[in-house]
């Protein structure tokens, strides 16, 4: 992140604008990952989930899509899901008009399908795709987005990875070093991220990390990342790690990302994860880069996090409703899912 993306993010947090919208452009997945965020009960406050959601094709989504975009004016745009990629038609028609907009756009995806090859040369474009660790857990996890499968969707792109970190990978010593050796080495890899299982309040999911794992991961990968140049986690965010968010207010991604689900009209709070995340185990890597920017002293002395809070409070005098949010409404069952 440059000098010039924070001024330019400062200065519509004032005019009451946040400067990242995220979209679950579709309910659609084909994938029943364990521990997906998106389809918990919680995800949209509890009152309708993703999956019962009325979600857009054609046309409706692309307008959609762009309606969002023209009235937020974010910097940064992510399309996840579902996942995105089962609106690829669509999504092949969005991309140049997000271009000609010049933000920039990043599409999170399990790679269960060929990535469209125009989106490699497109200026401002990125393409994540999640990976559950090692072939042995992705592929159990993740079926039918395999590696095999995902190797052959990738070829001849320029792709990030995201993979989230587990208790069950930290168990196994060595676990990050043999990712880190299978995928860093492919010329398709531009850059590898990481984050850790965010749990919601209270959950007993078996992912959730130790204090301990936690720790262990931190300094493989403070290790790693000079073995492997793609790894892009910098030690300032790293050590936000061990000292999360105290809560979503505290949280500069949060406050800065206005999350939108599959109607296009529900937002999802307090962040990307909805319901009610537990942030004293928040392993968000967006949240803890923000956070590292959050530290930085203007001038030696102002922490940036500050100025930011107070922007904010002006940014609150300006913000704007979009007109015609109304509050989402499960779509109708059919016979086959009634009974």
């Amino acid at each position: 992140m440059q000098k010039s993306d924070i001024l330019q993010a400062w200065k519509g947090i004032v005019a009451g604008r946040r400067p990242s919208l995220s979209i679950e452009v579709t309910r659609e997945c084909p994938l029943r990952c364990p521990g997906c965020y998106a389809y918990e009960p919680a995800h949209l406050g509890g009152l309708v989930t993703l999956r019962e959601l009325n979600d857009s094709k054609g046309d409706e989504l692309v307008n959609g899509v762009l309606r969002l975009v023209d009235f937020h004016k974010p910097l940064h745009l992510s399309l996840v899901g579902g996942d995105p990629l089962v609106r690829y038609r669509e999504l092949e028609r969005l991309m140049p008009h997000l271009v000609q907009r010049n933000i920039f756009v990043q599409v999170v995806t399990s790679a269960f399908r060929q990535i469209p090859t125009a989106w490699k040369d497109m200026p401002r474009v990125k393409v994540v795709v999640s990976i559950d660790g090692l072939r042995e857990d992705h592929d159990i996890r993740r079926k039918p987005a395999t590696y095999d499968r995902i190797l052959k969707n990738i070829d001849g792109q320029r792709i990030t990875i995201h993979s989230t970190i587990t208790s069950q990978m930290m168990k196994r010593p060595g676990y990050l070093d043999e990712f880190l050796a299978f995928w860093a080495p492919r010329q398709e890899i531009e850059k590898i991220w990481m984050s850790m299982f965010t749990p919601q309040r209270g959950a007993t999911d078996p992912e959730i990390l130790t204090p301990e794992e936690r720790r262990r991961a931190v300094e493989d990968m403070t290790r790693l990342r000079r073995q492997y140049p793609k790894l892009e986690m910098h030690d300032a965010a790293l050590r936000q790690f061990l000292n999360p968010p105290k809560n979503p207010d505290d949280c500069i991604f949060a406050k800065t990302t206005h999350t939108v689900s599959a109607d296009f009209k529900t937002k999802i709070t307090p962040c990307q994860f909805g319901g009610d995340p537990d942030c004293s185990q928040c392993g968000c890597m967006a949240s803890m880069v923000l956070g590292a920017v959050g530290e930085y002293r203007v001038g030696g002395i102002v922490p940036v996090k500050s100025l930011f809070q107070a922007s904010f409070a002006i940014g609150k005098l300006f913000e704007k409703e979009m007109p015609d949010s109304e509050p989402a409404q499960p779509k109708p069952q059919s016979r086959a899912e009634a009974a």
